[in-house]
């Protein structure tokens, strides 16, 4: 779903936002307005990957359930998990109940603190491979060469179910790139907070 609706405000939005009620508040304060904490980009490739094969509906609707089960994405504590843990997250129906993506958090916890460890910050890392001068027509593609590169560079240091699929939706949500339609009114709002967000180096 792309282009853009008009909605009951009288004001321009990208089409998908009515696809669902919760769908709105997450368009209007979240989606593509850039994020440079470290706990919540981990959060959000953690929450896109469940999302594989699933609707972000589903996602969205259980997501204080998933920071009630991860200890908040706070990836210094989800890199402590065992097996328990998995045993206790797999009978947590608050969740996605998938073991191989339970455990790809886990793994995934761990990759970040080496990560940290060596670049300094998740943030610091992400942005490294914010795409300069796309020219790419909003919401007209499901990757980019720069989500495959940061795919492939994710899954070189061991992070798993992250594809490049993956990795495209978490840029357009943390705001790597504003692919808000070209008429929304959030799209102007992402470039304003897009042009003055200071890139952690």
């Amino acid at each position: 779903m792309s282009g853009s609706v008009m909605g009951l405000d009288g004001r321009l939005r990208c089409r998908w936002c009515i696809a669902a009620p919760e769908f709105l508040d997450y368009h209007d304060k979240e989606w593509g307005v850039p994020v440079v904490d470290d706990i919540r980009l981990f959060e959000k490739l953690c929450l896109e990957s469940f999302q594989s094969g699933l609707s972000w509906r589903t996602i969205l609707a259980k997501r204080e359930s998933f920071r009630a089960a991860f200890a908040g994405f706070d990836f210094r504590k989800v890199a402590l998990f065992d097996e328990a843990d998995v045993t206790r997250l797999m009978a947590d129906a608050g969740i996605v109940r998938h073991r191989g993506k339970i455990e790809a958090v886990i793994n995934n916890a761990r990759r970040a603190c080496e990560l940290v460890e060596a670049e300094g910050s998740l943030a610091a890392f992400v942005w490294r491979f914010e795409p300069v001068d796309d020219e790419a027509r909003p919401q007209s593609r499901s990757t980019s060469p720069a989500s495959e590169a940061l795919s492939k560079e994710l899954r070189r240091r061991g992070w798993k179910f992250v594809g490049p699929i993956t990795v495209y939706a978490f840029m357009q949500a943390m705001g790597l790139v504003n692919d808000h339609a070209e008429d929304c009114v959030m799209r102007s709002e992402v470039d304003r907070a897009r042009a003055n967000l200071r890139r952690p180096s």
